[in-house]
């Protein structure tokens, strides 16, 4: 199978134009060979842009666009030559490993459901996202797929996040919470109670209930809850990261002697912004389809772009839906 990785180059804000200098990044620096698909003209209009001798980068057209607005499902039944369509056809071909997009989440898991399908034995995917921990990283999934969630979907997270931690960070038999309200046996709902049950009885290296705080602790590897709740925890993480940096400029810039102290220690500043930066850690892995899909943020930058793209490239490389088959 080729290496070659599909890049959905519609999908993003700033469509293609961090997309396409994304791709050339990623080929410049790592080797990545990517296929930008979209409004052919455009991308090249782009592309010219960029010094691109050398390196292996294709242009694959596609008519149509799926918009943030647009309807997951509609989307992928009405609008069949779209970007993000046609991004997963060429996986399907074999002619791409991979698919990057930065564009409707619920329009690529769709895509990627629809014409690659499930692992068999998964009943729904779910999107995991990597967030900084003061021991490294820690995936946390679902991130906003299934927003309604049986324990068996909960029970079927927590095994595609520890291959995924396993295979792709490397720790060694990861440990794995599921999210709830207190770490006491009582608490939660009955939907993480009867979840609790069942990661009980499993070979997973199960902590239990962890809380809010232990995402970012380092306490757990794989954090598990619904695509609800993940989805909220992004947003309060990606603000509070974005707020924090701003109350800390203000403080700075309004004293003299910490202007000074900035001075000093900026290396220190810059390697935390960087730590917390969502682009330094690329898109997010769709876990369950019979096939490597990575999302973006709409709004990611050429760095993001370029990291998402090694990441999948790394991704279909260990073909963790083969692991997958053999579990479920």
């Amino acid at each position: 199978m080729s290496l070659k990785i599909a890049i959905d180059a519609m999908g993003g804000d700033s469509a293609p134009v961090n997309e396409v200098a994304g791709a050339v990044a990623a080929a410049r620096q790592w080797g990545c060979e990517s296929i930008l698909v979209g409004d052919i003209d455009r991308i090249q209009h782009e592309l010219a842009k960029h010094q691109t001798r050398g390196l292996s980068l294709e242009v694959h057209h596609a008519s149509e666009v799926v918009g943030m607005m647009d309807s997951a499902s509609d989307a992928v039944r009405k609008k069949k030559d779209s970007s993000i369509r046609v991004a997963f056809e060429l996986v399907k071909q074999g002619k791409a490993a991979a698919v990057v997009s930065t564009g409707n989440s619920g329009a690529t898991m769709a895509a990627g459901m629809a014409t690659l399908r499930r692992v068999k034995g998964v009943d729904r995917p779910a999107i995991g996202t990597l967030v900084p921990s003061l021991e490294g990283q820690t995936m946390v999934l679902d991130m906003g797929a299934n927003v309604e969630c049986k324990p068996i979907n909960l029970f079927q997270f927590a095994f595609m996040g520890s291959i995924y931690v396993e295979q792709v960070l490397g720790k060694v038999h990861p440990r794995v919470g599921l999210l709830s309200n207190g770490t006491e046996e009582k608490k939660g709902n009955d939907l993480t109670r009867e979840t609790h049950q069942l990661l009980k009885e499993t070979d997973l290296n199960y902590v239990g209930y962890v809380e809010g705080g232990d995402v970012y602790n380092g306490t757990v590897d794989v954090v598990v809850c619904d695509g609800f709740v993940g989805n909220v925890l992004l947003k309060v993480s990606e603000g509070l990261a974005v707020a924090v940096g701003t109350m800390l400029k203000r403080e700075i810039e309004a004293r003299f002697w910490a202007r000074i102290g900035y001075l000093l220690s900026r290396s220190a500043f810059q390697a935390f912004k960087r730590k917390i930066n969502p682009a330094e850690y690329g898109g997010a892995p769709l876990l369950g389809i019979a096939g490597t899909g990575i999302i973006c943020h709409g709004s990611s930058d050429p760095v993001a772009i370029s990291i998402a793209i090694r990441q999948a490239a790394e991704y279909a490389r260990i073909r963790i839906e083969e692991r997958l088959t053999e579990l479920f």
